[in-house]
């Protein structure tokens, strides 16, 4: 299905992808006020408008249809499992995001950013690489937001232990982040570390000037 694109919608969009926690979202807002372009913002799809779909996976494969218990996701599993079992999962998650963004029409580029949009994934549909850039924090930049950002320590669900679900959950993003890179950087795809130094603005610039020929 990746080959359908009715309205040339993929063929035109412009992706953001990375680790979580990178500010994918916040440059991506910045550029579309800059630019007068349309975002689509994975996450948010992702975990809202895409359940019913999980849900009906999950029972055409034999599963519960309810979610399971978050400590056997976030508890129990090691990161290195927990990061197998989120890459492995992407594939069919991608196919959901670009049926959202084959619904799109635009006279600009689609703009789409999120953790999902893996460059192994992206790459087929690309005409470019400079279509696609990666963003990734610097663990000593994530371990600055832990400290100070208490949304970026919040558990959303309940476990019976919250310091180790924390624990799994930064060292799993690590993981998915790092292959993100190295699968980048052997598509030729730029790579971007955030460390904090550079305002939102300021990194947008960089973006913006990444994406430069298809935003004039």
């Amino acid at each position: 299905m990746t080959n359908v694109d009715p309205f040339g919608t993929l063929k035109q969009a412009l992706w953001i992808c990375g680790g979580q926690w990178a500010g994918k979202s916040t440059v991506s807002r910045l550029l579309a006020r800059r630019h007068g372009i349309t975002v689509y913002h994975y996450d948010f799809h992702d975990a809202r408008a895409h359940q019913d779909r999980r849900i009906a996976h999950r029972v055409r494969n034999g599963s519960p249809a309810e979610d399971p218990d978050p400590d056997t996701v976030w508890v129990e599993p090691t990161p290195e499992r927990m990061a197998a079992d989120t890459i492995a999962g992407f594939p069919l998650r991608f196919e959901w995001a670009l049926d959202d963004l084959r619904a799109l029409v635009s006279g600009r580029p689609i703009l789409a950013e999120g953790w999902g949009l893996r460059p192994e994934l992206v790459a087929p549909l690309l005409d470019s690489p400079r279509r696609m850039i990666v963003l990734v924090p610097t663990d000593e930049f994530r371990e600055h937001q832990l400290r100070v950002l208490p949304r970026a320590a919040a558990m959303a669900q309940r476990v019976s232990d919250p310091e180790r679900a924390q624990r799994n959950r930064v060292a799993r993003d690590r993981l998915v982040a790092e292959d993100a890179v190295r699968t980048a950087k052997g598509l030729g795809i730029r790579v971007l570390e955030i460390d904090g130094s550079r305002d939102a603005e300021v990194v947008a610039d960089v973006v913006g000037e990444h994406f430069g020929l298809y935003l004039v």
